[in-house]
């Protein structure tokens, strides 16, 4: 995306309720769960694609990708088993444009791509999405005692760059300890 022209407002608003294809393939070591695309993304066609996302440069500062990619080279990630799928597959603006019903739909649509491709490790990105679509009001960052499946799940920071609770050093200490373990 490099080099790109932004989508203008027309083609942002165009892109709502659109999806994105899933990074993903079967025995990834990290399976990444994003919340939803944002309008964006689904814009420009890539996973974590606004420039002030968070993921990529967190990727490579927690050693999980031996460079930064940029959201044009997702693809890559596949090579360092690694994937990214979404709990909701429609972009929005924001996150809070989702339901409930639609994120506890999506957790259980998770489970069963997550049945198929079989990633050792689940990362959904995301505390408080990760609380309303599993039914877990009161869980914390880090490896989690519930499994998706065979594989292990985490939930991290959703990495986006509103989310001002977690800056990068901090988001990279974090993906890091989902890499070590």
């Amino acid at each position: 995306m490099k080099g790109a022209a932004r989508p203008s407002k027309v083609e942002l608003e165009a892109a709502r309720a659109q999806t994105l294809d899933d990074v993903i393939a079967s025995d990834l070591r990290v399976l990444f769960v994003g919340i939803n695309p944002g309008l964006y993304s689904a814009a420009v066609g890539h996973n974590f694609g606004r420039p002030g996302n968070r993921f990529w440069p967190t990727l490579a500062l927690a050693g999980l990708t031996p460079e930064r990619l940029d959201p044009s080279r997702e693809r890559e990630l596949l090579k360092y088993g690694l994937g990214i799928t979404n709990i909701v597959a429609r972009a929005t603006a924001k996150a809070e444009e989702l339901t409930v019903e639609e994120l506890r739909h999506g957790a259980l649509l998770l489970i069963e791509k997550v049945r198929r491709f079989r990633p050792r490790m689940v990362a959904v990105l995301g505390v408080t999405a990760y609380r309303v679509a599993w039914a877990r009001p009161k869980a914390a960052l880090g490896l989690q005692t519930d499994r998706v499946g065979e594989a292990a799940l985490w939930v991290l920071p959703n990495p986006s760059g509103l989310n001002a609770h977690h800056q990068l050093p901090d988001l990279a200490r974090l993906f890091g300890a989902l890499r070590e373990g």
